[in-house]
């Protein structure tokens, strides 16, 4: 197919273009094959992957793939109530930290994300996303990435609900990111054999 829709990957399997980018195929691959599009819950699970997206911001995904136990271990495997007790020093810290993205507003959102979090009832966070779901049946499969959209309603009123509790760095480009991330859109490609596998 053209280089907008799916590509076959040296196995044989039609994937998404973005999945097997020469640079970092393999990174790439696993992340398309058993990660994206496929629905992640839990407060921590959702923490993590709304944190990574910040850091992501501005950079490519595989420079976050590529780091992201470093994040885990500099993070305390993103668990909300840890995070949430980070002080000034471990912030300090992290500056320092050359496993994760050092940029000081990133940081300190994570951890005033971590705190707003904390104050959630258990689950809510859960709840919260997933509410912002669009129906699956509304939405026809996408035949190339320009079917695509950078945002939808969907992702700018999430992004409006989590900045109103508080959360930063989670505009509705981000948002709309972590929606396709954590499998509240398939944006698989049509043809793409992962597209079914959620």
């Amino acid at each position: 197919m053209s280089a907008d829709g799916v590509v076959l990957g040296p196995d044989g399997l039609a994937r998404c273009p973005w999945g097997l980018e020469a640079e970092g195929m393999a990174d790439y691959r696993a992340y398309h094959d058993t990660e994206w599009g496929r629905p992640v819950h839990g407060d921590d699970a959702l923490f993590e992957r709304i944190s990574l997206e910040a850091f992501q911001s501005g950079l490519s995904w595989l420079t976050i793939l590529r780091r992201r136990e470093g994040f885990r271990a500099a993070f305390a495997d993103f668990k909300i109530a840890a995070v949430a007790e980070f002080t000034e020093a471990d912030e300090q810290r992290l500056l320092g930290d050359s496993r994760i993205i050092r940029n000081r507003a990133k940081i300190s959102a994570v951890v005033a994300n971590a705190r707003v979090a904390a104050e959630l009832a258990a689950g809510e966070l859960d709840k919260l996303i997933w509410s912002h779901a669009p129906n699956a049946a509304r939405r026809p499969a996408p035949r190339t990435f320009a079917d695509v959209p950078a945002t939808t309603p969907e992702s700018t009123a999430l992004a409006r609900d989590l900045k109103k509790r508080g959360f930063r760095f989670v505009g509705p480009t981000t948002a709309y990111a972590l929606m396709q991330a954590c499998g509240l859109v398939n944006d698989h490609l049509a043809d793409c054999h992962a597209r079914g596998a959620g």
